[in-house]
Order: C-alpha cells, then structure tokens, then sequence
C-alpha cells in the first residue's frame, strides 16, 4: 500500500510540475504576463490603451505618425534607460530623469552629463508630454518624436550620434528581437530609436494627485489647503492653468540674469530681444517633488521661490505685465498666504507616478 501511494504521489507530482511549466510557457507568449521582456517571442503587437483624463487637453501628439503600441513602449522604456545612447556607455536618459523626483535631476541646480560635465539648465520633469506643445524652457523643441536627438547628441549631456547609438544596438541580438517585436523587422534606426523612447514618454501621464481626487468628488481640501487654492486662482492661475498647470507661454518673471550659464531663455530662439529672459511657464504638478525650480535651479526650496515672487522680482523692460500692477512690483504675499500656497501645491503631488513600476527602472 505504501509502495502505491508513493508511486501514485509523484506520479501527481510530476504531472503538476508539467502542467505549471506549460502554463508558465503560455503565459510568455502573452504581452503583459511581464514588466519587460528580454526577447521573447510575442504575439503580434496591439495599440497601447492610454488612459486620457477627462478634463485634460486633447493630445497633442500625433499617434498617425507614431502608433504608440504595447511593445514600442515596452522597448521605449528600455531604451530611456540604456547608458548605450551616450558615447562612453554611462548615461541615459533616466540619469537625469529620475522618477521618484517626477523625473527630474533631484539635487543638482543645473544637470550634469557625460564625464561631469554641466549644461546651463535644470532638467524639466518629464510628465504630460502628450497633451505639450513645446518640451523645453525656450520653446526650441517641439517635437516629442525629435526631442531625444537633442541629449543624445550634445556635447555636455550624452555626447553621442544616431549613427553610433545604432551602431551599439545591432550588436545586440536581444535589440533585434525588440525592433521586430516592436516595428516589425529587425531594422534599428536612428528614427526608431527616437520614436519608441517618444512611444514610452507619452504613456507617463500624472493625474491622481489629491486636487484631482477632489475634482472628482473623493476626498476634499483641509482648511490650509482650500485658502491656498484660492489664493493660488487670484495670484498664479492666469499662467499655471488649466489641469496641466501652464499656459505653455513664454514669460519674463523679473529673474536676474546669470552670466555663469550666458542663458537669455527664449531669446536664445528667437533673437528678438523682446523674448529676452522669457521662459516657458512649468507645469506645477509634482512640484514638490521637482526641486531646484526656476530654469537654472536657482531656488532650492519651494518658500524661495514665493519669496523671489513677493519681493525679489526685478523690474526688467519687458517684465511681464501681470508682474507689475499699479505701480507694484511682483505679487503681494505675506508669511502665512506663502504657507497656504504651499499647502494646495503639495495637493498637486501623484505619489502613484512616482512610484508607479511601469515607468521604472
């Protein structure tokens, strides 16, 4: 009797263990069964399902000329934190894009490249990008498909070119098998190459902070908060508006200028000097995690920045107007608003972005 039912036991055994493997052979052949893949054969490709918040702008990039599916998202992500895209192999686009500070440079007032080396400006957080016109503080970049080329090939930031990113990747079997997964073929291109890590970018969308909680009727603003947000709508709202929080404007706010980084903002562009020291107005979701502000990183803390609004601003020939009423000049703010201000931008914090698995490392 013992003999039979030990026979029977791994007999049972065995057949489990059959039955768990081939299961687990099913469930690799399916998108979705993990976080990434290393290659693996997939089913044919299908259209990534972004999720577009109701009160958000229509989206401003054009999925007709770049379909962001399941697998060119899969090898975006991959390829926003390959250190191959830079010439000695160290940096990538998520060393100066960290989620977990709305993926920003955390720490550093300007950002540091290749071989240490500094720009002249703080990395913007990379959120929302579908539903933005311009991606960068003068407005030079407008186009999501084309905006990688600019880090990949500047001297101080990855210090590289398309043709040797390409060049690393199709040593790279595994890349191969991403590229087809992902554009049918085997082909790696510079173009792709910046398309997917695009692809990638556009599904990072931040809209479940606690102000888009009370939008939707879930939980609601502490005292603190509700005199921050009314103070926000009568002092900042004309320029951090609408649910991304910016205008998307270029505005000179009476910043002095800094001749260390020779950085006239949108003037660089434009070469009109009545763009001097304007920059693009930021999205102030995930402020508090976005630290240093300004273009420059010149603010470290978000109550040195309400200080330079109340009485730091200069009066530059072409301040913006909204700076400078009735003979005052920046905005009218004492000790305890500055408190309260503070208090509704923390409401615009998306703990889940930050923390969210399918944008990290």
């Amino acid at each position: 009797m013992y003999t039979m039912i030990k026979k029977n036991f791994k007999f049972r055994s065995v057949s489990f263990c059959m039955l768990w493997i081939f299961a687990a052979l099913v469930c690799s052949a399916f998108i979705g069964c993990k976080d990434d893949f290393e290659g693996e054969a997939y089913i044919a490709d299908r259209a990534y399902d972004l999720e577009i918040p109701d009160d958000f702008p229509a989206l401003a990039f054009d999925r007709d000329k770049n379909p962001i599916t399941v697998n060119g998202v899969v090898l975006g992500k991959k390829l926003f934190y390959e250190g191959r895209l830079s010439r000695n192999n160290t940096i990538s686009c998520g060393f100066c894009h960290i989620q977990e500070n709305a993926f920003t440079h955390h720490g550093h007032p300007i950002s540091h490249g290749i071989d240490n080396r500094l720009g002249i400006r703080n990395a913007p957080p990379i959120q929302n990008m579908a539903f933005l016109r311009n991606y960068t503080w003068d407005g030079v970049s407008h186009d999501l498909d084309e905006r990688s080329l600019v880090p990949i090939t500047t001297d101080f930031e990855m210090d590289s070119s398309m043709p040797e990113v390409v060049g690393k990747l199709n040593t790279d079997a595994n890349y191969k098998k991403l590229f087809k997964a992902a554009f049918g073929d085997e082909n790696i291109t510079g173009e792709r190459v910046l398309k997917a890590i695009s692809q990638f970018m556009v599904t990072m969308i931040s809209a479940d902070s606690k102000y888009d909680r009370v939008l939707k009727g879930k939980t609601a603003f502490t005292a603190e908060e509700n005199e921050g947000y009314k103070l926000f709508r009568t002092n900042c709202a004309t320029c951090h508006s609408g649910a991304l929080f910016t205008d998307e404007s270029f505005r000179n706010i009476g910043m002095y200028y800094n001749a260390q980084y020779n950085d006239r903002g949108r003037y660089r562009v434009t070469l009109d000097w009545n763009d001097n020291m304007k920059f693009r107005v930021p999205s102030l979701r995930n402020v508090e995690y976005t630290a240093p502000y300004m273009h420059d990183g010149r603010f470290t803390t978000l109550e040195a920045v309400l200080n330079f609004y109340s009485d730091l601003v200069e009066n530059q020939p072409n301040l913006d107007p909204l700076l400078k009423k009735d003979g005052h000049v920046g905005i009218s703010m004492n000790a305890m608003e500055k408190q309260y201000i503070i208090a509704f931008f923390k409401t615009l914090s998306d703990q889940n972005f930050i923390t969210n698995k399918a944008f990290a490392e």
